[in-house]
């Protein structure tokens, strides 16, 4: 089987309160509904990782900051940040089982034990080395860096489709020469991801922002896609890529404001897939993320992990939404962004800028 879906109840341990917008019952149900459908029986298996370590994630996180999440996890009040990240009874175990979830995905991609590996309680792109931010404790998303660089990995690419940018990923990568792709809702938390955010140092040229206008829907959001990520992922030639599908762009999503469906979020999984083995052997590493209705979150999930898996497409004609387009201004509002990120990151990677 070529796919590996990560995944243990120890996640349900991550959570925030029955009234938080991030509800961890969205992974188990997309568990179940994979499991209803059959594709984790001759097209995929179901992994289940052990918990990170605390050395785990001292790779990124500093010693003080992990001990102040346990110590206010075990008291289970208060806040992790100013505001979003309450402190809940066993959320540092639950942060161990999605970080261990996230760095047994990575194993298995990286061995070849599997090509492709989802981590549905992962994707956490908020958090940054002393901080929580964003209902993200912990970053999975760059401690699986950390893990494939210490495996010898050097060329590892993140593509961040997420509704908002991922600001503690792109902050900890910052100055590293490492391509990080951020496609997110303009102008909504956390307030970053601009177009002129482009690196520093060595890094620079490999932080690429792509944010989009509220309404954003399939044709649009492709159309930028496909104009940016393919050529630059051909130049950068990754050896691995990490892909942060936080779902909350799907237009019935109560925070973000974009206007995606599950046909794009079907073929939006498709190209990084043909990409993974265009150019690094089909390593593809998917993480969670965002989504804030349930139902939705897991149609989506569902349906990207059946299409990596190989599962036949007709059999989830019933979990498809109807097809949606963008409106004029939105398509304006995207080219305009597409062109200002080429001439400010394809000359870097030797690419043209075409009129």
């Amino acid at each position: 089987m070529r796919s590996a879906l990560v995944y243990a109840e120890g996640y349900l341990k991550y959570h925030f309160g029955p009234f938080h917008p991030f509800q961890p019952e969205r992974e188990r149900k997309t568990v179940e509904k994979l499991k209803e459908l059959g594709v984790l029986e001759g097209y995929a298996r179901l992994v289940e990782p052990e918990p990170a370590r605390e050395e785990d994630l001292l790779m990124v996180h500093s010693k003080e900051y992990v001990d102040f999440v346990k110590r206010m996890s075990e008291r289970g009040r208060g806040f992790l940040d100013y505001g979003d990240t309450p402190a809940t009874k066993e959320l540092y175990e639950g942060a161990l089982w999605v970080v261990g979830g996230s760095l047994k995905g990575a194993e298995l991609v990286l061995s070849g034990e599997v090509e492709h590996a989802f981590n549905p309680g992962g994707g956490l792109h908020h958090a940054g080395r002393e901080h929580a931010a964003g209902f993200c404790v912990f970053n999975d998303v760059v401690l699986s860096v950390r893990y494939l660089q210490r495996k010898g990995v050097k060329r590892i690419a993140v593509i961040d489709t997420d509704g908002h940018h991922g600001d503690g990923t792109q902050d900890l990568l910052y100055e590293e020469p490492l391509l990080k792709i951020s496609f997110h809702r303009e102008g909504i938390y956390p307030g970053t991801g601009y177009p002129w955010e482009k690196g520093k140092g060595e890094g620079e040229g490999y932080s690429v922002n792509v944010p989009l206008p509220a309404g954003t829907s399939d044709d649009a959001y492709l159309f930028a896609f496909e104009e940016v990520v393919p050529p630059l992922l051909r130049a950068y030639r990754p050896e691995i890529l990490i892909h942060q599908f936080g779902v909350d762009g799907h237009f019935r999503d109560p925070l973000v404001g974009l206007g995606l469906t599950t046909h794009g979020y079907l073929r939006l999984s498709q190209l990084v897939h043909e990409l993974s083995h265009e150019l690094c052997g089909g390593k593809y590493l998917v993480l969670g993320g965002g989504g804030y209705s349930p139902s939705d979150v897991c149609r989506c999930w569902t349906i990207m992990f059946s299409s990596l898996s190989g599962f036949p497409l007709e059999k989830l004609e019933n979990l498809m939404d109807e097809k949606r387009t963008s409106p004029p201004s939105v398509w304006k509002g995207v080219r305009e962004v597409v062109e200002e990120v080429k001439e400010n990151i394809f000359p870097y990677h030797g690419l043209e800028v075409r009129e």
